[in-house]
């Protein structure tokens, strides 16, 4: 198992890019299914769950050709069906959990899907009620297979339909989205998730010839159409990675660029941090962080403690709540963050509290930090993630504590950061990978 072993105190300057978006490329690598023909994808992040994802494809006979450094081209005309019925392609989906968007493709185009129950991170339950309800409202049926683990789906054919769904489910409106562009008939999709990372799905369904209405909004229409074609799609941004270089550059920045973001994109996550007391300057498509020797945290009008919470889109994401956590430390200031949608991702606070954060948790969702206003540093020590946001907000924790931290299973870090040591030394920070 790898660690990263972080000397505390080295201030970080400079400019950094981020990478493509990782939930974004998990979601449009799985429509390259939908095609027999080539559909060419830019600003791929060299990440571990998008390796495995492109792993699993080239088992299924994807034929992957990698065209440069962030570019690759996909071309899914002989799938092997033997092969996804077999015991190494359910054990691959049960390692990814992102996986379970092959489902909608594949009934769509072939009427048949397999796969295995899902691993990923240990955040609390995550459910799959929403990606199977909706296969079975365009007329799947699915069973399991207790001895293999896995889910067989079935249809003679995908019939449109009006369905709410019972949350917006990111990946689950993706899923059924992709399942619904070769359904005959009209789908309409109420309560849809409307994130950017699903807009962008849907308009590179619309460029191989898919017909989307209501893009961008939680109320989506498709008509079905006989078959899709090639296209060419270039990827986001990763706000996730965004939001973390901006809380990095809050706490240990001297000076900090973060460049090509897509701003329009961020929806309300630079407010989020404005509301922690940290400067954000938009320099065109840039943000720059300046050196902050205290930032204060705003309190509601009526003068009470600030909460921030996670919503669906345009609410805060989730991903970032840790990262907030954990600049919040150490700002001036008192806020309850309420991380309502997975019940074990603030667990993590209690490696920040043996590093001597004031940090109150109430319950699984909730905890209070009282910042130090930047008058006690952290507390170096070995800690080890949990899941790839508690991951890189123990790494900031680290990167702005006294003395030399450890951190172990960093695999989960490299799931969702692309060789985020390297970059992060670019700017002065000490990070040494073993292992």
């Amino acid at each position: 198992m790898a660690s990263f072993v972080i000397e505390g105190g080295n201030r970080l300057h400079g400019t950094i890019k981020p990478q493509g978006a990782k939930n974004e490329a998990l979601q449009v690598i799985c429509a390259t299914l939908l095609t027999s023909e080539e559909v060419i994808i830019n600003n791929i992040p060299d990440i571990l769950d998008i390796n495995n994802l492109i792993s699993l494809l080239c088992g299924m006979g994807v034929k992957v050709t990698r065209l440069g450094k962030e570019s690759y081209s996909f071309e899914a005309g002989n799938i092997d069906f033997s092969y996804i019925e077999s015991k190494e392609f359910a054990k691959k989906c049960s390692a990814l959990r992102g996986s379970v968007m092959i489902v909608g493709p594949l009934l769509a185009r072939f009427g048949k899907a397999y796969f295995a129950k899902p691993g990923g991170d240990k955040i609390g339950r995550r459910r799959l009620d929403t990606h199977f309800s909706g296969m079975c409202s365009l007329g799947a049926d699915y069973r399991y297979d207790e001895n293999t683990g896995t889910f067989c789906f079935e249809t003679g054919g995908l019939k449109g339909c009006y369905m709410l769904l019972d949350e917006a489910s990111v990946t689950g409106t993706a899923n059924i989205v992709m399942a619904a562009v070769l359904a005959k008939g009209t789908t309409t999709i109420y309560n849809a998730a409307c994130e950017p990372y699903v807009q962008q799905l849907c308009k590179m369904l619309v460029g191989m010839g898919a017909k989307i209405e209501g893009i961008g909004s939680n109320l989506l229409k498709i008509t079905g159409v006989e078959a899709l074609h090639g296209t060419e799609h270039t990827m986001l941004p990763d706000m996730i990675e965004v939001g973390s270089f901006i809380g990095m550059a809050a706490m240990n920045g001297d000076g900090v660029t973060i460049e090509n973001v897509s701003y329009m994109n961020l929806g309300i996550i630079p407010d989020s941090f404005r509301r922690l007391g940290i400067t954000i300057e938009q320099r065109g498509d840039d943000i720059y962080i300046p050196k902050h020797d205290s930032y204060r945290i705003e309190t509601f009008l009526d003068g009470s403690i600030m909460t921030i919470s996670d919503a669906p889109w345009p609410g805060l994401t989730p991903d970032l709540l840790s990262v907030m956590l954990v600049v919040a430390t150490q700002a001036q200031g008192s806020v309850l963050i309420h991380q309502k949608m997975f019940e074990s991702r603030l667990y993590f606070v209690d490696n920040l509290i043996d590093m001597g954060a004031q940090i109150i948790l109430c319950d699984p969702h909730r905890a209070v930090i009282i910042g130090h206003d930047h008058r006690i540093r952290l507390r170096a020590r070995k800690m080890s993630s949990p899941d790839i946001r508690a991951g890189i907000a123990l790494l900031i924790a680290a990167m702005g504590a006294e003395g030399t931290s450890t951190i172990g299973n960093i695999e989960q870090i490299d799931r969702g950061y692309q060789d985020i040591d390297k970059r992060l030394n670019s700017l002065g920070a000490n990070i040494i990978r073993i292992g």
